[in-house]
């Protein structure tokens, strides 16, 4: 029987996340609720869900500024909940990424139909387990038990990877992620931290395969 799809729900109405999350659950989904946006990049990086609903007013990080940031790594199909229906040319706008918008007050079974075409217009998504294990809560990364001891930096470097794996990050790429303040530093920076997080992943038994090289262009993990 193949794992059901995973829907992070980011919303701070109780009320409307519970029903969201009772309706996705009934039609056989498996969700995850978020209900401000402060940690949201964060575990869509430590564990990529299916398909994120998010809402557009959070207390914390906004859904737009989520919105933007998640699409720096992650193709993951994003709805937009929003009241504010002047912010539809904007959420549409392509300069944001999100696939489609729902405006609020909403029938839920009207969101489990456009999940519904969005997962199955995608395609069946890779969900196969990773060998190392993230907790975005503790910045620890483990493998077979043994923690990789990694920097806060290290771990922002392995979960980008670790949430598309094959695909090639430019330096540049992984520097915007990695240096959310924007400082200046040069691209040889993100080298020396693949680096040392190639020798952490060999220390902790894992493949030196993993983390590769593409010259010329990046980085990429394929487990």
């Amino acid at each position: 029987m193949s794992k059901a799809c995973r829907i992070m729900i980011v919303e701070d109405e109780p009320k409307l996340s519970s029903l969201l999350h009772d309706y996705l659950t009934a039609a056989g989904y498996e969700t995850e609720r978020h209900a401000e946006g402060n940690k949201v990049v964060e575990a869509v990086q430590a564990a990529p869900p299916d398909l994120m609903l998010l809402d557009l007013m959070l207390p914390g990080k906004d859904g737009l500024s989520i919105c933007r940031e998640v699409r720096a790594f992650s193709n993951v199909p994003i709805i937009m909940l929003t009241a504010r229906v002047e912010e539809i040319d904007r959420l549409l706008g392509l300069d944001l990424g999100a696939d489609d918008y729902i405006c609020k007050p909403f029938s839920p079974r009207e969101v489990v139909a456009r999940v519904k075409a969005i997962l199955r217009r995608i395609g069946p998504q890779d969900r196969g387990s990773a060998p190392i294990l993230l907790d975005p809560d503790r910045f620890a990364a483990t493998h077979a038990g043994k923690s990789l001891g990694l920097t806060p930096v290290e771990f922002r470097l392995l979960t980008t990877l670790a949430a598309k794996p094959g695909r090639v990050f430019s330096r540049n790429q992984l520097m915007d992620i990695l240096y959310v303040d924007h400082r200046i530093v040069s691209d040889r920076t993100v080298d020396s931290h693949v680096k040392n997080l190639r020798r952490k992943i060999i220390e902790a038994g894992g493949s030196e395969e993993w983390l590769q090289s593409i010259y010329g262009v990046g980085y990429k993990i394929e487990w």
